[in-house]
């Protein structure tokens, strides 16, 4: 029971003293014991900045999917995350053995059609020289000149008979090599398609090994790979967007943040306006970007209407890696050497205009409100423009 009591004594001595404490505190600077100091902050000066904050992720500028035109299996692996390329560096290769047996088989085809198509002029120029009948004249020249001498008596009769059945075998020759003409020109013309047509084979077989060798479309940094040696790819000319993804690719020297502003601010951004870009990895550090792109269009959700904002930044160190948090601050306003209080400070009277209590000893209170005129704000400080003094000290609700 004694020792409660000396207990309590000592509790009521340390609140005692805690509460002389404070009184001294407070009276050494000026505040009322009435008045919390935790309630009490000082008018700075400095920057004041208005702004609005845009969250996204961090994306490259030029970001690209990696898609085979062959169907293969994946043979060798040239580069992995994190490594730099350049336009035409080779990313992976896929297995050729068939292709290049089915490219060996289509030159073979190709030089079989060429052959053929050189069978059929051939029998084109034989056709066309029959067809021209050189030996008619000969032999109509020889028919004559033998009717001649039979007339004359010096030959026979079976002799104008052979000249004769001569000339008629030379002309159904010619008869015949006219009539195979167009049959010649047709397989001719039938020909020059089977070497068009062993051509394109030999083209598309060709196209088809060269797909197997993945080049990189764009200058930048690998950043993600998502087979290994041994996967089978599929053919994005077979299945489009489906197609097997071998790789991602994008350009980190610049990089950007797409993110939404509301509606009651889109007014103030505009393009080319500077902003504070900072990530959870950097706490410290602030990266400078500027706003690239404006949405013209809005997008509604839970009746709250955003815009989307890009804000681009370089990235020269390449610290700042794809698909980070990151917060961007446009700055819509900046005023330097600014009297500055916190939001919370202010009041409002009846007629809406705008009021602070100062901390002054010689109040009846310890406080004296002032009117005051406020600047631009960022919603938890905003500046002053006249009624209050660097220094002054304003107490908070």
């Amino acid at each position: 029971m004694k020792k409660r009591r000396k207990t309590v004594i000592y509790i009521a001595i340390f609140a005692a003293l805690t509460a002389a404490g404070i009184y001294a505190l407070s009276s050494v600077n000026g505040i009322r014991a009435d008045i919390n100091p935790a309630n009490v902050a000082a008018v700075e000066r400095g920057t004041m900045v208005r702004s609005v904050v845009a969250t996204g992720r961090i994306e490259p500028i030029a970001k690209v999917e990696i898609k085979s035109k062959a169907n293969g299996i994946i043979e060798v692996l040239h580069v992995d995350v994190g490594d730099m390329v350049a336009p035409g560096d080779v990313l992976a290769e896929l297995d050729k053995e068939n292709l290049e047996a089915r490219v060996r088989e289509a030159h073979a085809n190709l030089k079989a059609a060429r052959a053929a198509q050189q069978v059929a002029e051939a029998e084109l120029e034989k056709n066309s020289l029959q067809a021209a009948g050189p030996d008619v004249e000969y032999y109509r020249r020889t028919c004559e000149r033998a009717l001649s001498l039979f007339r004359q008596n010096l030959i026979s009769q079976s002799d104008v008979d052979k000249t004769q059945a001569d000339l008629e075998l030379a002309m159904n020759r010619q008869e015949v090599a006219r009539s195979q003409l167009p049959i010649a020109r047709a397989k001719i013309a039938e020909a020059e398609a089977n070497v068009a047509r062993a051509t394109a084979t030999v083209e598309r077989a060709e196209e088809e090994l060269a797909n197997t060798t993945i080049r990189a479309p764009i200058r930048g940094t690998v950043l993600t790979r998502d087979v290994e040696v041994g996967s089978p790819v599929s053919s994005i000319l077979n299945l489009g967007a489906a197609a097997t993804l071998v790789m991602t690719l994008g350009d980190i020297d610049r990089v950007f943040v797409r993110g939404k502003v509301d509606e009651s601010d889109i007014g103030w951004v505009q393009l080319g306006q500077p902003a504070r870009i900072t990530v959870e990895t950097f706490q410290d550090r602030a990266f400078e970007g500027r706003v690239t792109q404006i949405s013209p269009i809005g997008v509604e959700r839970d009746n709250v209407t955003t815009f989307e904002v890009e804000v681009s930044i370089e990235n020269p160190a390449k610290d700042l890696k794809a698909n980070m948090t990151a917060n961007a601050e446009i700055i819509l306003e900046e005023h330097e050497n600014s009297l500055i209080i916190p939001m919370a400070a202010v009041s409002y009277d009846a007629r809406k205009e705008s009021h602070l209590d100062l901390v002054d000893p010689d109040a009846p209170e310890g406080r004296r409100r002032v009117a005051v005129k406020l600047g631009v704000g960022n919603g938890s400080r905003t500046q002053v423009l006249e009624g209050v003094r660097e220094g002054d000290k304003v107490i908070l609700p």
